[in-house]
């Protein structure tokens, strides 16, 4: 059986920038253990799947080790894959997903906006086990969210610095942790962790940017921020806090059209 496979490079202007995600529209789902071999083969952060259902589509994200619940670049770069190879053709395009119904705008050609829900992060009932000691940092603010733990250090260079024991790490009992700081040249930066998925550091992370936005929003007192992930890669991330929502707008370039074989 031969499947349609799309790898595009999402939040950058340039070719491998940003955050690279595998995109498979299907006609039907395959197999869990299928899909999940497919993203461990492609070893990208995450691979899409993606079929029609009524008027909107629905999509699922697979890491190289786990299915997620949300994934923003994915999502991203999903969108821009219909609109520039599959003749989508309205103005916005929504997707059901494990997180709910989500939408992606278009603005121009490659620009695109995430409109997700908001996730403020709450302070923990406790620090877990390995978070400091998987950074190698010494005590700082720490919060929960829905999905990750995310610590605030106090100015970029200390989140440039982190050279994290990722088996240490993969320790903190969830999906992953976010290293978030006000910015030099933009309101806030990051670095994103999930070697609990597989992921030792992702290059740009949507999800955790619904987190960082209310909470940055609340920090500075401004709802339209800039934002930089600062991977190797790197991600530029337009971002506004719009009551209960987030978005989250950012480039997308095509590296790759192929098919599977499977």
């Amino acid at each position: 059986m031969k499947l349609p496979v799309y790898i595009a490079d999402a939040f950058t202007t340039k070719l491998f920038g940003g955050n690279p995600a595998a995109i498979c529209p299907l006609p039907e789902w395959l197999p869990d253990a299928t899909m999940q071999n497919l993203a461990a083969e492609n070893n990208l952060s995450e691979t899409a799947f993606i079929i029609e259902e009524d008027d909107h589509y629905r999509i699922r994200w697979f890491t190289p080790t786990t299915e997620v619940k949300l994934c923003g670049h994915a999502t991203l770069a999903s969108a821009h894959i219909f609109y520039s190879e599959l003749s989508y053709p309205k103005s916005e395009i929504w997707f059901e997903s494990l997180s709910g119904l989500l939408k992606v705008v278009k603005k121009s050609e490659n620009t695109y906006t995430l409109d997700f829900p908001a996730n403020m992060p709450e302070l923990p009932d406790q620090i877990p086990a390995g978070l400091f000691e998987g950074l190698r940092i010494e005590e700082a603010p720490v919060y929960r969210s829905a999905f990750d733990y995310m610590v605030v250090l106090p100015n970029q260079q200390a989140v440039e610095n982190l050279k994290p024991d990722f088996q240490l790490l993969a320790k903190v009992k969830a999906r992953g942790v976010v290293a978030t700081a006000k910015g030099n040249d933009v309101d806030f930066i990051s670095r994103c962790f999930y070697p609990q998925s597989g992921v030792n550091e992702d290059p740009v992370t949507g999800s955790a940017h619904t987190v960082m936005i209310p909470y940055w929003a609340r920090e500075l007192g401004k709802t339209h921020l800039r934002a930089i992930q600062l991977s190797k890669r790197k991600g530029y991330l337009e971002c506004e806090l719009k009551n209960d929502r987030v978005l989250m707008s950012g480039n997308v370039v095509t590296y790759l059209k192929g098919e599977y074989e499977i």
